[in-house]
């Protein structure tokens, strides 16, 4: 799709009008900056900032974010500097352009030191102002999808650092519809041939489908409609990256619970409920893939009630129950606040990631341990962007930890004392030992005494998050 300066004006004339005249005063300066500059495609410079705020305006972003992703190349690539953007715009747009332009390469000995930093930048700017990682997510997704006029080594390296980089970006902040078109567009250059290969099952998959999924789709709707529930029933398919890691990890096609999913919104959370009684009533369920998201959001704060039941002909379809409003979180992640909360969305957005979101601590933490910003990158990859496990307190609450995680992790991640005064682990009702790794759905109790002698010294060694080693550094120290 060739997006023009007209489709984005009337894209953010549909929700924030009175912005016009100064959005289009950003695309004129860009534009201007920009001009004589090319992308390897032979199109002029200025598609692929517009691009940018388009998928910007998408999200229903804010002017200065619009402004910034129409600007978002010019202290890089042109002379324009920050102060010349502080005084045809305002702080707000110079500070977000700033927070995404890469580091001079002159401030460094080599490339890779260079890469580490920019790396660095771009993860941590979400403590400042999560703006600019939907900034980067946004750029990141338009050069995605025109890597195809990259050369071949580009074209892995790049869809290599999506993955281990922007991907759980996304995921961390909500915004599954990005993540998931990030995820499938890096695995069409890093595994062409499979990419291929699914993407033709999925679409003869999709044909095959469609009949019993609207049959079912449609019974539902009558249901609803004579309960007086007003809904919106959409027909999903798992995303091409999804199928390719359920494959990988041993399951056939046949096998996957949540191949095809029907998304059932409707007006408030109680009907959520009385709708996953009529779809139980109707079809039977399997009890061991139903998910309360609603009463336990997952730590992004996704909400939705899950269901996996048996459809026509026996074929599995996953249900997701929610509201309208959780459709939009589920979709776009926290830049949802921006349609929500409108002028203060900014603020609502960093307030939330740092009262809810279990990953913006962990961040905070292992930057203020690690100055090193190759040891910065290796820990949040190892500790962050790595695989995860959900385990749950005494109490039900659900505690997200990296794959590798002790007793000690969860101790200290609960509470600094808990761990310094831990004498005993119990998991599931039986005492384990305190280099035992703990495994998703574990419930796991702390046993402390105040009387103990605290953190023993091999512990540092034992334990697998900064934070715990930390912990254990600190009181070992005094």
């Amino acid at each position: 799709m060739n997006i023009t300066f007209t489709d984005l004006i009337n894209l953010v004339k549909e929700y924030n009008p009175e912005e016009v005249e100064i959005i289009t005063k950003a695309y004129q300066l860009a534009e201007k900056l920009h001009d004589g500059q090319f992308r390897q495609s032979g199109e002029s410079y200025i598609i692929h900032p517009l691009n940018v705020a388009y998928i910007l305006a998408e999200m229903h972003a804010d002017r200065d974010t619009i402004c910034a992703g129409l600007l978002h190349d010019t202290l890089e690539d042109t002379d324009f500097t920050k102060e010349d953007i502080v005084e045809n715009f305002n702080k707000e747009v110079a500070k977000l352009v700033d927070g995404v332009t890469k580091l001079s390469k002159m401030n460094f000995s080599s490339k890779q030191e260079q890469n580490l930093a920019n790396t660095r930048k771009i993860i941590t700017g979400i403590t400042d102002d999560v703006r600019i990682i939907i900034i980067k997510l946004a750029d990141r997704l338009h050069n995605m999808r025109t890597l195809q006029f990259k050369s071949e080594f580009k074209q892995k390296e790049n869809a290599l650092e999506t993955m281990e980089i922007f991907v759980p970006l996304a995921y961390y902040i909500g915004a599954y519809r990005i993540k998931n078109e990030l995820e499938d567009l890096s695995l069409k250059y890093l595994k062409p041939d499979m990419y291929k290969k699914i993407a033709e099952k999925k679409l003869d998959i999709e044909n095959d489908s469609n009949t019993f999924l609207y049959e079912m789709l449609n019974k539902i709707q009558t249901i609803l409609n004579d309960q007086n529930i007003p809904n919106e029933i959409k027909i999903r398919t798992k995303n091409i990256y999804g199928i390719y890691k359920k494959l990988n990890e041993g399951y056939k096609l046949s096998d996957i619970h949540d191949l095809f999913a029907l998304k059932i919104m409707v007006d408030e959370v109680e009907n959520c409920y009385r709708t996953l009684y009529f779809i139980h009533k109707e079809y039977h369920p399997i009890n061991s893939k139903f998910k309360d998201y609603i009463c336990n959001p997952k730590t992004n704060m996704y909400r939705s009630l899950h269901t996996t039941v048996f459809g026509p002909n026996d074929r599995l379809v996953q249900t997701q129950i929610r509201t309208f409003d959780m459709d939009k979180v589920a979709s776009f992640g926290l830049p949802t606040y921006w349609d929500i909360e409108k002028g203060n969305a900014r603020n609502v957005m960093q307030d939330e990631l740092k009262s809810k979101y279990q990953f913006f601590k962990s961040l905070t933490e292992i930057n203020a341990i690690f100055g090193d910003n190759r040891e910065f990158v290796t820990q949040v990859k190892n500790e962050l962007f790595a695989d995860k496990i959900y385990v749950y307190t005494p109490k039900g609450e659900i505690l997200e930890m990296p794959k590798g995680s002790t007793p000690i992790d969860f101790a200290y991640k609960v509470h600094t004392d808990i761990g310094n005064t831990m004498v005993a682990a119990m998991v599931n009702g039986e005492y384990v030992p305190i280099d035992y790794q703990l495994q998703n759905k574990d419930r796991i109790k702390i046993i402390t005494d105040k009387l103990s002698f605290g953190p023993r010294d091999e512990w540092e060694h034992i334990a697998f998050t900064s934070y715990a080693k930390k912990r254990i550094r600190e009181f070992n120290k005094k």
